[in-house]
């Protein structure tokens, strides 16, 4: 098949290893779809039946197993089929379905740049910026007030509207 790759690179070596049992360790890999990266194996959920199998070398046990094969598989057990199936496939559907552990990752990160701002606000608060402003006290505000009311700034229907300047008290 002109799809098979001719040798193997050491970035054709599984990096999982021993994930799988009956099949592992993983030999070479072939590629998943032709005309795809040569020596990459992408079998996936999306493409379930790719062009080469996954493991091409086999050992003595393999090639035994794949010998019993040609045979009735009734005399296989469930072991030896999974062990064919993972010579052929990567994963099972129930493994590429099986729910990750990202969500872990996710919410760890976030609750630590959580942290982090909580900690850079509370810093922020206690060294960088001052104290109570003197503008933000209630004295402060009343001679704010009361400078407004002399400027008469909004006389016709802002804040001096509401103040009745012969009486020095708020309109009722």
């Amino acid at each position: 098949h002109p799809n098979y790759c001719k040798s193997a690179s050491p970035q054709t070596k599984s990096a999982q290893g021993n994930r799988h049992g009956p099949s592992a360790p993983r030999g070479i890999r072939g590629r998943g779809r032709a005309g795809a990266y040569p020596c990459v194996w992408q079998g996936a959920r999306v493409y379930p039946l790719p062009d080469v199998p996954y493991r091409k070398d086999l050992d003595a046990q393999e090639k035994a197993l794949k010998e019993k094969e040609k045979g009735s598989w009734k005399e296989l057990t469930n072991e030896e089929k999974l062990a064919l199936y993972h010579l052929k496939f990567d994963l099972t559907f129930a493994e590429m379905e099986r729910p990750s552990n990202e969500w872990k990752t996710v919410i760890g990160g976030t609750a630590a740049f959580l942290a982090f701002t909580g900690l850079l606000f509370w810093w922020q608060r206690v060294y960088v910026y001052p104290g109570n402003l003197h503008t933000m006290t209630d004295d402060w505000k009343a001679m704010q007030v009361k400078r407004m009311l002399d400027l008469r700034i909004g006389r016709v229907q802002g804040f001096a509207a509401y103040w009745h300047y012969d009486k020095n008290e708020w309109k009722k």
